[in-house]
């Protein structure tokens, strides 16, 4: 069992950042690929990035790509995902997820245990 929790969402001017946090709970975390998804109100939870267990692979979509940047150190349970030049179309709720693989997915169907979520705000 993994318990996630996310932190560092909030209201902030487009062009800003912000950085998310997910801190899982247990000493089982190096054994898990991470993911963030994001949901807008009214929308589907869709992609935003994702990790492996070891760090060496990440993925992003394509809407984030060269903006966000997903990081995980394994020795505080964290993975983070750095939001740069934020824009109006961001807002949604943002959800850590953890899935006991080897590999990533872009799938939220292929992912075990999720956190609360964290709302994030861009105004233009």
């Amino acid at each position: 069992q993994v318990q996630l929790v996310e932190s560092g969402g909030g209201l902030v001017q487009a062009g800003d950042s912000l950085r998310l946090s997910c801190t899982a709970s247990g000493r089982t975390f190096s054994r898990y690929g991470m993911g963030w998804f994001r949901q807008a109100p009214g929308k589907e939870r869709n992609f935003v990035a994702a990790i492996t267990k070891n760090g060496g692979v990440t993925n992003y979509a394509d809407s984030v790509k060269g903006r966000f940047t997903i990081s995980r150190d394994n020795s505080k349970n964290t993975v983070y995902l750095q939001m740069n030049s934020l824009k109006p179309e961001d807002t949604a709720i943002y959800y850590c997820a953890a899935v006991n693989s080897h590999s990533i997915y872009s799938s939220p169907s292929f992912y075990n245990y999720w956190g609360q979520g964290t709302q994030v705000t861009v105004s233009s």
